[in-house]
């Protein structure tokens, strides 16, 4: 390797809430507040508004460590050097009707680390894990309009299949679409 090609991310994956020490959710947490600080991630609506830190997003992380179990919910972590880059959510549907569906949820990239790789490479994983390991026929996602996320995740070969017109109100006056996305398996 030269030292113009970017290092590749390393993938872990995180299937149990006690597999996930707190070393790890206290990164989690504040990637999630950079991406949000820097305008491009949903803010739970326990934490105040931005700008928020690790420290405001603590429970929210804890939540999403909660659901993880090997057939329902798994969290995919890109890590760069030693530290975490990015995230992403998968679980699976809970209605017994869409339970061969699976639903991807704060795909993150720390912000001083986007244009490298690392989305591409957490999306190509879940890909993976979904149908070679949970048994998912279909993945969906939703995301924000006005962003260009639509280009991204076509790239990586998902569809977009619809839209909620001004769904997501940023601020007064600033309402987007919320473009829902389908990946076959």
């Amino acid at each position: 390797m030269t030292a113009c090609e970017p290092t590749a991310p390393t993938l872990t994956q995180f299937a149990r809430p006690s597999e996930l020490p707190g070393a790890r959710r206290r990164e989690l947490a504040a990637c999630w507040a950079a991406v949000v600080n820097a305008g491009g991630a949903v803010v739970p609506a326990d934490c105040p508004p931005p700008p928020l830190t690790g420290a405001d997003l603590a429970a929210a992380v804890d939540r999403v460590a909660e659901g993880l179990a090997p057939e329902q919910g798994r969290l995919l972590v890109a890590g760069l050097d030693g530290s975490l880059a990015g995230w992403l959510l998968l679980r699976r549907e809970g209605h017994p009707l869409e339970a061969h569906c699976g639903v991807v949820n704060h795909v993150q990239t720390h912000v001083h680390l986007r244009r490298r790789g690392i989305g591409a490479a957490l999306l190509r994983e879940v890909r993976r894990v979904a149908g070679e390991e949970m048994g998912l026929e279909r993945l969906k996602l939703s995301v924000r309009a006005g962003l260009g996320l639509e280009d991204f995740y076509q790239r990586a070969g998902w569809a977009e299949v619809g839209r909620w017109p001004g769904a997501l109100r940023l601020a007064p006056g600033d309402d987007r679409d919320e473009v829902l996305m389908s990946l076959a398996l």
